[in-house]
């Protein structure tokens, strides 16, 4: 069945980012009548760096997942297969996106103090950010950026032909061929999945280093992509689309949430607990910041993130259960994306950051605008795949 956008659909991606608009607006009016101004231009490029990240994050995870499943030759997901092919899609516009935030933080030395060692003046007078200077340089840096795009765009799009090529000729041939292009893009985001969370967030505190961190910023990511799939799948469902999409998808859809949202808990409690731990100046620095100054928003986004998943979604009814899932999800992403939020702000605010107006103005604009498209990408192919092997397998699929 071929999807379309319902005009209620239409207009609540409409009403968020119009709200959005409001919402930055006043967050400027009070941003210079309450409190001069003296902080706006790092405070909105900083919220700019955080919901850029955020949406262009789900839209990798997704093409992550994507890639997951034809590496392992999984079965089950071929009913949903173009839903997480959907939601990959926003990944171009997320490019986009993030590097016209990155050039913007560029050309204004690294955000007006977000990113320190991009101010050639600043490194000349820290020792530390001398030492580092070989690898963070503007240079550098934006080689390994566009290196990441290039190759993420390049999987992203071969994947998306070749899906749509299935469904006209079939056969097992494009299948095999996805199978050994996602093992291979699987190296690939290895590798940089971890050092562009070192790039583009961990460099803002640029004293610190943890060697947990690219794990922790994937894990958040996948989480947030697998609340996307199992929330947007759940809509399509009560549309009356998707009718062979079962329970037991949804169920396994549910055990993702579930596993990922334990994945990051047990990386968070990691990366705290050992430098915690260990008490050594340079590494505790991280967290004392976001103690001190977020103290509530630091462990209640924990609290959040794994107290939620774990108490609501531990049984096999509620991963099978609607109003559970949505509910359970909308708390999740919530809480990732003030994670997302602490991991920028923290660091290149401190204290005087603070979420008011212009951060859930910005956010609103954002989830309208990646709304619209994921559900804009839906109505280019068919919601059920056509010709794919694992097709009938995942039609039957019982758990």
């Amino acid at each position: 069945m071929e999807f379309k956008v319902s005009s209620k659909a239409k207009s609540l991606t409409v009403i968020l980012m119009l709200l959005g608009i409001i919402g930055i607006c006043l967050g400027v009016w009070i941003e210079f009548s309450c409190h001069g101004g003296g902080n706006f231009t790092k405070r909105f490029l900083g919220n700019l760096l955080v919901d850029s990240f955020f949406f262009f994050a789900i839209g990798l995870g997704a093409l992550y997942f994507l890639a997951l499943q034809y590496a392992t030759e999984t079965g089950w997901y071929a009913s949903v297969k173009r839903i997480i092919e959907g939601v990959a899609g926003y990944l171009p516009y997320g490019i986009i996106l993030m590097l016209v935030t990155l050039l913007t933080l560029s050309l204004t030395k690294g955000g007006d103090g977000i990113y320190h060692w991009m101010d050639t003046e600043h490194v000349k007078h820290d020792p530390i950010l001398v030492k580092k200077s070989a690898y963070l340089n503007q240079g550098f840096f934006w080689i390994r950026t566009l290196v990441y795009m290039a190759v993420y765009f390049i999987f992203w799009r071969g994947f998306k032909m070749r899906s749509l090529e299935e469904d006209r000729v079939g056969g097992s041939a494009i299948h095999f061929k996805n199978y050994k292009k996602a093992a291979l893009f699987l190296v690939f985001f290895a590798v940089f999945s971890s050092t562009s969370a070192w790039d583009w967030i961990m460099s803002i505190d640029a004293h610190w280093f943890s060697t947990l961190f690219g794990w922790y910023v994937f894990a958040g990511m996948w989480c947030s992509t697998m609340v996307v799939l199992v929330t947007l799948t759940l809509y399509l469902k009560k549309q009356g689309y998707l009718s062979k999409v079962n329970e037991n998808h949804i169920h396994d859809l549910g055990k993702w949430t579930f596993a990922t949202s334990f994945l990051w808990s047990y990386l968070w409690f990691s990366q705290f607990m050992l430098i915690w731990y260990a008490n050594i100046p340079e590494e505790v620095t991280y967290h004392l910041t976001r103690i001190e100054d977020f103290k509530l928003l630091y462990f209640g986004m924990f609290f959040i993130n794994f107290a939620f998943p774990m108490l609501l979604l531990m049984s096999r009814d509620a991963k099978r259960h609607a109003g559970v899932l949505t509910a359970v999800g909308v708390i999740i992403f919530a809480g990732h994306w003030v994670d997302a939020y602490l991991m920028v702000m923290g660091g290149s605010m401190g204290k005087s950051a603070y979420i008011g107006a212009l951060e859930i103005g910005m956010a609103l604009l954002f989830l309208g605008f990646f709304i619209r498209i994921i559900l804009t990408n839906l109505t280019k192919a068919p919601l059920m795949p056509v010709n794919h092997p694992f097709l009938d397998e995942s039609i039957h699929h019982e758990i």
